[in-house]
């Protein structure tokens, strides 16, 4: 065995934090995810600083802001020289793996990625595909065969099985495997019927801030985060059996969360805890803490360089997401006062809305929209969300002192602030924009 950790990281799609059972919010079954926290540090303040695929998936690799690496969008190819843990980890003697959904190589979300710069150091095992959400119509690409595979069943099962089957290929080499889960992103009912049997629409409590919500799309999502605890248990089962569980890191995680009607909205892109507050746990026996809550402010720009510095490899300086290793382990005061949150581009979610930036800290969410308006709520006497103090009087000074964190993120990123467009443009991507949208929506002349 080697003594170089493994690193396990396994990440669900729109999964928001509320939905762990061990957190007594949504009303949900994971015992599997549950037993995880009780055997390792469960975070509490875990934020995705851009609350939409590709862009937190980028981040989530480089160890960077999506700004940084130059990824604020859905279906912008994440750049082919941004370095990534897989790259890191390589000339450290690591095996490195990627299992399930991509969505970092561009238009189409259906095509094949090559061997090389595009799949970003992840090259000794490959079972990805760029973007499916057709949980029954599990889809992958495999090695460098350009022909799409298939199987019959749920596609989490299926990715879970290729996942254990690397463990045993790998069990005696370091290794760091990447496994992404489209669940319980919607389709909210595309989901095996035993789990969907044990959340009746009419027995699913709604959350005190949903507006106009769907019984049934909630009741399927919280099936998927059960089906997807079952395969936590498998994981966890198979390290054990490989003999591999002392010496792995193991986390989980999630690329963004889901409003799922809290505030009269859907999906994610929004400033509010339900679709920025995501689950974070970490297991590594005999190095981290066990059965701890950890209220630690940690970002998705945070994960690779805290990774790395658990393992005991360098982070390299062009990551600008923090290591916050020391601060987990005890051996560091240090703690980020806040984390940033924002979208650059408006699409897909809503065609009118326009780019804003936030801070989120231990107690307050502040954010703005670039044309006008704000929020602004105290999480700890308004869990919800349901009373923003921008509303009201004599809160002028909190305000200030949170716009003033907000700045010092934005200088510290040389993030600009601008309309959407005028971001594509300073990044050199607004033709691979425009190519974007006319594969969507027809704009413009090109065939695709």
């Amino acid at each position: 065995m080697s003594d170089k950790p493994n690193i396990l990281y396994v990440f669900a799609d729109q999964m928001r934090s509320m939905s762990i059972g061990c957190l007594h919010d949504d009303p949900v079954q994971t015992p599997n995810l549950d037993r995880l926290a009780q055997q390792g540090v469960l975070f509490r303040n875990a934020f995705a600083n851009t609350p939409v695929c590709t862009p937190s998936r980028g981040s989530l690799i480089t160890g960077k802001h999506a700004w940084s690496c130059r990824c604020i969008a859905n279906d912008l190819r994440l750049p082919e020289d941004e370095i990534s843990i897989a790259d890191v980890l390589k000339e450290q003697g690591y095996r490195r793996g990627y299992v399930g959904k991509w969505h970092l190589d561009g238009i189409s979300r259906h095509m094949f990625t090559p061997p090389g710069r595009r799949r970003h150091g992840f090259d000794d095992y490959w079972a990805a595909y760029n973007c499916n959400h057709n949980y029954f119509d599990c889809k992958w690409f495999e090695d460098d065969c350009p022909d799409v595979k298939r199987a019959e069943g749920y596609d989490a099962d299926i990715q879970t099985d290729q996942a254990i089957g690397f463990m045993e290929r790998y069990r005696d080499e370091p290794f760091c495997l990447f496994l992404s889960w489209g669940p319980p992103h919607d389709p909210y009912r595309l989901v095996p019927q035993e789990f969907l049997d044990m959340y009746p629409p009419d027995q699913v409590p709604l959350r005190l801030n949903a507006e106009g919500a769907d019984r049934e799309s909630i009741a399927g999502y919280l099936a998927h985060v059960t089906a997807l605890d079952r395969n936590v248990g498998r994981l966890m089962e198979a390290l054990d059996r490989l003999g591999l569980a002392e010496n792995t890191l193991l986390v989980f995680s999630a690329a963004h969360g889901d409003m799922l009607w809290s505030h009269g909205r859907r999906n994610k892109q929004q400033p509010w805890d339900e679709s920025i507050h995501i689950p974070l746990i970490m297991r590594w026996p005999g190095h981290l803490p066990e059965g701890q809550m950890q209220d630690l402010l940690i970002s998705v720009a945070d994960h690779t360089p805290t990774l790395l510095g658990l393992a005991g490899v360098p982070v390299p300086e062009t990551m600008n997401g923090l290591d916050l290793s020391g601060a987990i382990l005890g051996s560091s005061a240090e703690r980020p006062s806040s984390v940033l949150i924002g979208e650059y581009v408006s699409f897909d979610q809503g065609a009118n809305w326009q780019p804003w930036r936030g801070v989120r800290t231990e107690r307050y969410t502040y954010a703005r929209w670039l044309q006008g308006g704000a929020l602004l709520y105290d999480n700890q006497a308004d869990p919800y969300q349901l009373d923003n103090l921008m509303l009201r009087p004599g809160h002028e000074a909190l305000a200030r002192d949170l716009e003033q964190e907000l700045q010092g993120w934005l200088q510290r990123l040389d993030d600009p602030f601008v309309q959407g467009e005028e971001h594509l443009r300073l990044l050199g991507q607004a033709e691979e924009w425009q190519i974007r949208q006319e594969h969507f929506y027809g704009f413009g002349t090109r065939n695709f």
